[in-house]
């Protein structure tokens, strides 16, 4: 008797479980199909500026780069896009997995989506994946729906989605896509001050518009490129939002760091030196003169982590030896306001910064500095330039530098451009060698 009421029991309490198991289930389902359409809903009705990116027709994406650079809108661009050449919005499915709706999510509920898509449509969607990198393991789900055939554009916030490792799962079926906060030219596409097209001649005239695009170079110097800051006022307080949404959430909370005051000593200091080679062991040493604990294992695990969250970008000494260019490095903000938050009367630093994300952009890990008898700021060999990021050129002394160094590389590399970046400064040197060098400021260089 007490065998069967022991059984009952049991029996009650499976029963229980599976109709909770069944009423939890449906309501996943729910909320899937609710994401489904409100993101087939927004990309109905979004209104947005165009950046200046190609999609190939039928390729697969991963869009990286740092949270606000626009790798969402650049997602829905491309859904507008296709949605312009009569692809139906229901074929879309767009979810974006910063959705709290989706928290405890793994990679095992991907399929629950495909399901809960077919459930509704009889198309073979297009898939939008935003911040997929929420999700352990989405490589293979993303190989798999490549595999598939599927047309897939994915993206995400930590540099780590491209890694080696990554890219090995995906194989090359998808096209890597870094994605950076707005361009100076973006930045004055965006205000309405000038039009992509005329961007695109080759000798566009500035007309009038001069002094409006010097202000808006100002402010752009001074405050970045990320998109929504343009709605915001209070531009200090939005920056100081998003860097510490991204050092907790992409930096700290991800990589389980348990020593926060150093990691924000590090960045403090890495700020305030941001024109200068810091070696790994040195930030370790500085971080321990306030009395914070760490170790030089410790800041490199932390620059890697920085990285990934695609806060900074580090560029190394073209002259130097393997074993100092893997510890000795200059490291920089990929948007200038995130800089800008630490510094006070920072103009020649935002100003060597925004020419190292410039350069970045169009070189890649094909820029470095150079730094053996001579400083040079930026160096591409491949490219033959040389580059030297200064306020002003006004005072003999700075000019005879800075035109000096140029100088001397030139003629160890027979360079094929040299610059002088300046805030306002503009003329053309003639060497004693018979070599131009430019003197251009930094609003018009932008715009080449």
């Amino acid at each position: 008797m007490a065998v069967n009421k022991n059984r009952h029991f049991y029996l009650v309490a499976v029963n229980k479980f599976a109709i909770l198991r069944r009423t939890h289930q449906a309501m996943n389902n729910d909320i899937i199909r609710d994401i489904i359409r409100e993101g087939q809903d927004t990309l109905s009705q979004i209104e947005l500026y165009n950046r200046p990116i190609d999609f190939e027709p039928a390729g697969r994406y991963v869009l990286v780069g740092i949270r606000q650079a626009g790798k969402s809108y650049l997602l829905y661009q491309c859904a507008k896009s296709l949605i312009a050449q009569g692809i139906p919005v229901e074929q879309m499915l767009f979810v974006n997995f910063d959705d709290e709706r989706l928290l405890g999510m793994t990679a095992a509920d991907f399929d629950t989506i495909l399901q809960q898509y077919a459930a509704m449509y009889a198309h073979q969607p297009i898939l939008f994946f935003d911040e997929i990198q929420n999700i352990d393991g989405w490589e293979h789900f993303a190989r798999r729906l490549a595999n598939q055939k599927y047309q897939v554009y994915i993206t995400g916030s930590n540099a780590r989605m491209l890694s080696r490792d990554i890219a090995t799962t995906l194989g090359g079926r998808y096209i890597d896509q870094h994605v950076y906060p707005y361009s100076f030219a973006e930045y004055l596409c965006a205000q309405n001050i000038i039009d992509s097209d005329e961007l695109a001649q080759t000798n566009w005239q500035y007309g009038r518009r001069r002094s409006q695009i010097i202000r808006a170079y100002d402010q752009y110097m001074h405050w970045g490129g990320f998109p929504e800051l343009l709605l915001f006022n209070n531009k200090r307080n939005w920056l100081n939002s998003l860097y510490n949404k991204i050092l907790l959430g992409d930096t700290i909370k991800r990589n389980n760091v348990k020593n926060e005051p150093a990691i924000r000593l590090m960045m403090k200091r890495i700020a305030e030196n941001v024109r200068q080679p810091t070696s790994y062991n040195r930030l370790a040493n500085v971080i321990k003169s306030t009395g914070v604990s760490t170790t030089t294992a410790s800041v490199i695990e932390y620059i890697t982590f920085v990285r990934d969250a695609c806060i900074i970008l580090s560029i190394d000494n073209y002259a130097s030896k393997f074993t100092e260019r893997a510890s000795v490095k200059k490291h920089y903000f990929v948007d200038n306001g995130l800089l800008n938050i630490f510094l006070v009367d920072g103009e020649t630093s935002l100003l060597e910064n925004l020419c190292a994300m410039h350069l970045y952009r169009q070189y890649g890990q094909q820029l470095y500095y150079y730094n053996r008898n001579v400083e040079v700021d930026f160096y591409v060999p491949d490219a033959g330039l040389a580059v030297q990021a200064c306020y002003s050129v006004g005072d003999e002394e700075t000019f005879n530098r800075e035109v000096n160094a140029l100088r001397k590389l030139d003629a160890v590399a027979n360079l094929t451009t040299m610059q002088i970046i300046t805030n306002s400064d503009e003329q053309q040197i003639t060497t004693p060698e018979g070599k131009t060098i430019n003197v251009v400021p930094a609003w018009k260089w932008l715009l080449l």
